[in-house]
């Protein structure tokens, strides 16, 4: 018999910690597009608030997965974009997306087909 996974020993589970959750597929699936200032990402989501956005942004910057980019100017402007560990995130994204597509596309076949 297989031994138990331990889950905090699990690849799977640490890679849904890290980019799991409400906001940060759509936070990534923006920056994977390109390099965006807060309110772009804030009009992007516009269902989000401005305090879950920084908390989403501060988590995903704590884990190496973006990059904040802060420019000495007056005003200030900051930029978001896919750090290294984000853009080797890029192709199992785009992946995931392909799969969630077909999967919905499945789904509405089966439910709109009689049985």
């Amino acid at each position: 018999m297989p031994e138990p996974i331990d889950p905090l020993f699990c690849p799977t589970e640490t890679v849904l910690g890290l980019i799991g959750g409400k906001w940060k597929g759509m936070i990534l699936w923006c920056l994977c597009r390109k390099t965006m200032r807060f309110n772009a990402l804030q009009r992007m989501i516009p269902s989000i608030s401005q305090r879950m956005l920084t908390k989403q942004l501060r988590e995903l910057e704590d884990h190496g997965i973006i990059k904040r980019t802060v420019y000495a100017q007056v005003p200030p402007k900051v930029e978001y974009s896919l750090s290294a560990h984000g853009e080797a995130l890029k192709p199992i994204l785009d992946r995931l997306e392909d799969w969630a597509r077909n999967y919905l596309l499945q789904r509405r076949e089966e439910e709109q087909s009689p049985e």
